[in-house]
């Protein structure tokens, strides 16, 4: 009776965590766009360094399985997906059909700036720099989630991240480091990149997991958004 007892414990345990697992959302983060102007950053293969990095996220944070890019790209390289983040009709659900991914993450890269401004005083020798700046970046990222079952945009959303820096710089050129972005890797741009990554994956966490009050600070955050961009609009 005892063995009976803790073989149906174990069982109860074991659907208990497989179902656990399964209620888990399946993505597949494709290719980063970018339609911005001054991105000095962007070069070849950076589209997939932003999505393998938010793909490390999403996974980080326990709220989903992520479909491997070994697993998606040769299937998204057969796809009609624009830069704009369009899919044509019946792709969603094939992208499904064959890497298991419920839902795709399109991210297009739609802003960025970059302001640096030396205060003087900067010296330069074998590669190493030292002086005073203030520097700060700033990028959007247009956000659309696609499910794979319906091939509709199940969530749409402009996320946003702003580094800033001031005073004495030291920086230390030697290579090694691997990558397009490795030379951004302690830059304001580099921390703005990894500031929007951040802040998509835990939107993606709040509306796709959560779904609770957690989207009201994003609602917030959308509202000044699309408020500041109007300000800034002069109409005839």
């Amino acid at each position: 009776m005892k063995k009976f007892t803790s073989l149906i414990f174990i069982l109860c345990a074991t659907i208990y965590s497989q179902s656990g697992i399964a209620g888990k959302p399946v993505v597949g983060v494709a290719e980063f766009n970018n339609t911005a102007t001054g991105t000095y950053w962007w070069s070849g293969g950076v589209g997939w360094e932003l999505s393998g990095m938010l793909a490390n996220e999403l996974a980080n944070t326990g709220d989903f399985r992520v479909v491997e890019r070994a697993k998606l790209e040769p299937v998204l390289a057969e796809q009609d997906l624009a830069a704009a983040g369009r899919i044509s009709k019946g792709t969603g659900a094939k992208i499904g059909m064959v890497t298991g991914a419920e839902y795709l993450i399109l991210a297009t890269v739609t802003a960025f700036e970059s302001n640096t401004a030396s205060t003087g005083g900067g010296i330069s020798f074998s590669g190493i720099s030292i002086g005073g700046k203030k520097k700060e970046a700033y990028i959007a990222v247009d956000l659309r989630v696609v499910n794979s079952n319906t091939g509709e945009l199940d969530f749409v959303r402009t996320v946003e991240a702003r580094s800033k820096g001031r005073g004495l710089s030291l920086g230390l050129f030697r290579g090694g480091f691997g990558g397009s972005l490795a030379s951004e890797k302690k830059t304001p741009a580099g921390k703005a990149i990894r500031a929007v990554i951040v802040e998509i994956t835990d939107y993606l966490s709040c509306a796709m997991v959560e779904q609770g009050d957690c989207m009201a600070e994003y609602d917030a955050k959308e509202q000044k958004r699309r408020k500041k961009l109007k300000s800034g609009i002069s109409l005839d």
